[in-house]
């Protein structure tokens, strides 16, 4: 078969490889889906420090069974699922407080097993240990399910920054996960929901797609002082940093209303994660600043509802699909801005 292997920073190959075989308690499934994200060309450039080389990338999975491990009675070949990427251990003190996004053991698709830019993978025993295996349902397509893994680190962000009914939301960053943002939060009863970006052509791209209810283009105008105008001065209830720029979050304190809440969603280099923080700011306005780090199994599971029901439509927002072949095509148009969603259909 066929896969998409790291070695090395810039040494990404499209190989040959025996299929896999399952253990027991593990799952064999056909990939059928595998998109891609942004984490998939740092990886490419810049290696991470979980992944030891070589290693089959790709974490956003889709697929079908064909094949199960002994032990396993759940699921049987031809069953359509989607699968985690982030597998917490389901043991440890943050597990049993029911604190999975944040579990210190945490292993990932694509970094601590092979992931899904492959024919075949085999999805771990921890993964299923966990409920990380999750049913498609019903007229939802392989490549929309993969999707549902992006959306439910969303869902957990928006869960945290207690996105609801009236509020005025503000996305900075006009990625696929700043267009689920925006989605999420429209589903959510969100009042109004703004875009900013620093790039013109992406952010028109982003717009045409989830018609947010206003734009601001951060090269062209101050991002603050247009958030402003928009919300008649008042600022945003919400201000989700869905991109890795330290600039943003400055920005997001002072774009926020009073007692707003800032979701610094995106992480920043770790090379320079220092910002600088008014925090006179924080404290009369009485905001709240939140992280938000991945997904739990549960959120994986509901964030398939939410595709499969309409609430949050992702169809649209995958502007390729593309074979296992062209992955290396795929990582440079994600990493041009080209697309909002890359797919791979292995």
């Amino acid at each position: 078969m066929k896969v998409v292997r790291f070695h090395a920073p810039g040494d990404v190959r499209i190989e040959d490889a025996p299929e896999p075989n399952p253990g027991p308690g593990d799952v064999k499934i056909r990939v059928r889906a595998c998109s891609t994200c942004g984490t998939d060309v740092k990886i490419s450039k810049f290696g991470h420090h979980h992944i030891s080389p070589p290693r089959v990338m790709g974490h956003e999975i889709a697929g079908e069974v064909t094949e199960v491990g002994a032990g396993v009675d759940d699921w049987q070949p031809g069953d359509r699922v989607q699968v985690i990427a982030a597998i917490p251990c389901g043991r440890c003190a943050e597990c049993r407080r029911g604190r999975m996004t944040v579990c210190p053991n945490q292993e990932s698709m694509g970094y601590h097993y092979d992931g899904g830019f492959a024919e075949y993978l085999v999805v771990p025993a921890k993964v299923l240990a966990v409920g990380g295996l999750n049913r498609i349902p019903a007229g939802l397509g392989y490549a929309e399910a993969s999707v549902a893994e992006p959306l439910a680190c969303v869902l957990n962000g928006q869960e945290l920054a207690r996105v609801g009914p009236g509020d005025d939301v503000v996305v900075m960053g006009s990625g696929p996960i700043g267009c689920l943002h925006v989605r999420l939060a429209r589903s959510r009863g969100a009042a109004r929901v703004f875009l900013v970006d620093v790039n013109r052509e992406r952010l028109d791209l982003a717009a045409g797609l989830v018609a947010p209810d206003g734009t601001v283009c951060a090269a062209e105008t101050d991002p603050v002082d247009g958030i402003l105008k928009l919300t008649d001065g008042r600022g945003a209830d919400v201000v989700i940093t869905a991109t890795a720029a330290g600039a943003a979050q400055e920005q997001a304190l002072q774009m926020a209303a009073r007692q707003g809440r800032i979701s610094f969603f995106g992480g920043l280099p770790k090379d320079n994660p220092i910002i600088a923080c008014d925090s006179n700011l924080v404290h009369y306005r009485e905001l709240t600043i939140v992280g938000a780090n991945g997904s739990s199994p549960a959120h994986n599971a509901q964030a398939l509802e939410l595709i499969a029901s309409g609430a949050v439509p992702v169809t649209d927002l995958i502007t390729h699909r593309l074979p296992a072949s062209a992955a290396l095509d795929a990582f440079d148009i994600v990493a041009r801005g080209e697309a909002i969603k890359v797919t791979i259909e292995p």
